[in-house]
């Protein structure tokens, strides 16, 4: 990959991507490096659950925009209660059938993610992902509030994390893909800890020439990470 690809992927360390999926960091590895197990005395080895964008750069694991928002949505998947040999068969299914190694945060998972996990939820008898599949208004629940955050052009292109009308981006062309307000492309987490220092939304937005209400989502935004 190019100087140029990466800074246009996204990059984030493991802690960063832990942050703003609010899933352990340990675990994060293991999805995507894959980990050993003993078990009866012998030793096993799982596989990741997806190749990342990018692997190791300078030996530690980066994480990019497209594994963020995958990371996002086998976390929910995982909370609703799908055993986790369930999701990894299913999500290996979805890769196979929307043809990307990243098919959860894919648009065509709205459409076609129902069909693939029932499949998968048949063959391994995993009720809960069974009643997700098979239910219209649960399945809905989990992907529709992800989706309506993402913007997408050829794939995922933006996350924004409080909805579209409200002012934070995770874009990965901007700020190597940190969380930044629209309009001025100031970083969330600066414009927060400004006014955590000063206790001013008004007074940050004068200093760094930004509209007040850009503050004011960073910090909410900021706030929602750190509850």
């Amino acid at each position: 990959m190019s100087t140029t690809q990466l800074l246009g992927a996204g990059i984030y360390t493991v802690p960063e991507a832990s942050r703003l999926t609010r899933v352990s960091a340990a675990r994060i590895r293991r999805w995507l490096k894959g980990y050993d197990f003993k078990a009866k005395r012998a030793r096993h080895h799982s596989n990741p659950v997806w190749t990342g964008q990018f692997g190791a750069l300078e030996d530690k694991l980066a994480v990019g925009f497209k594994d963020l928002m995958e990371i996002r949505f086998v976390r929910a998947f995982l909370e609703k209660g799908v055993n986790w040999k369930t999701m990894r068969a299913a999500h290996l299914a979805a890769k196979a059938k929307l043809g990307t190694d990243h098919p959860f945060c894919d648009h065509r998972f709205a459409t076609e993610g129902r069909a693939i996990l029932l499949h998968e939820a048949q063959a391994s008898g995993d009720t809960c992902l069974t009643n997700i599949t098979t239910d219209q208004r649960e399945f809905t629940q989990i992907v529709t509030p992800f989706l309506k955050e993402l913007e997408f052009d050829d794939g995922v292109a933006r996350w924004w994390p409080l909805g579209r009308k409200r002012l934070v981006v995770v874009d990965p062309v901007r700020n190597l893909g940190q969380p930044t307000v629209n309009r001025s492309g100031v970083p969330t987490r600066v414009l927060a800890r400004s006014v955590q220092t000063n206790g001013s939304i008004e007074s940050v937005a004068r200093w760094f020439e930004v509209a007040p209400e850009e503050v004011r989502d960073a910090v909410e935004f900021e706030q929602t990470l750190a509850a």
